[in-house]
């Protein structure tokens, strides 16, 4: 009985500690990869020189928005280091950046309409998502 349970709370112990060092290593890989996007930014504004005005913009506005993805799964990841939980709304502002990229990508590219309507249709149910998920957190005082 009590031999069983002290070797399930080793193994326990055992896997917080390895998840906690996945984790940490997956932190390091995302600055690692945020430092790599900034300096990726950077180095676009030469789109600048290159192509019209109208093209190194879209580039560098998608750069940034991948960015932002990135700084998201970040927060996310911290989160759950930190906190032991992961954040719905982190989760859903991490897509909700991802599609917005997509969309703004798609429209530059003047692709056809109904794969943008689905992307609206997509980011419109993600906003439904979002407000509820502030509206009636466990935490809120106003439910």
């Amino acid at each position: 009985g009590t031999s069983k349970f002290v070797t399930i709370l080793e193994y326990s112990r055992f896997f917080q500690r390895l998840s906690r060092f996945l984790l940490s290593l997956l932190i390091f890989l995302i600055l690692i990869a945020l430092c790599a996007g900034i300096i990726k930014t950077f180095w676009d504004l030469s789109y600048i020189l290159k192509e019209s005005l109208a093209v190194a913009l879209r580039k560098i506005i998608v750069d940034v928005l991948i960015l932002l993805a990135v700084v998201e799964i970040y927060k996310t990841a911290f989160t759950y280091f930190t906190e032991g939980r992961v954040r719905v709304t982190y989760i859903v502002d991490t897509v909700l950046v991802v599609m917005l990229s997509e969309l703004i990508s798609i429209w530059f590219r003047s692709e056809n309409t109904e794969k943008i309507a689905a992307l609206i249709g997509v980011l419109f149910a993600l906003v439904i998502i979002r407000v509820i998920a502030i509206r009636f957190h466990p935490e809120s005082k106003t439910n």
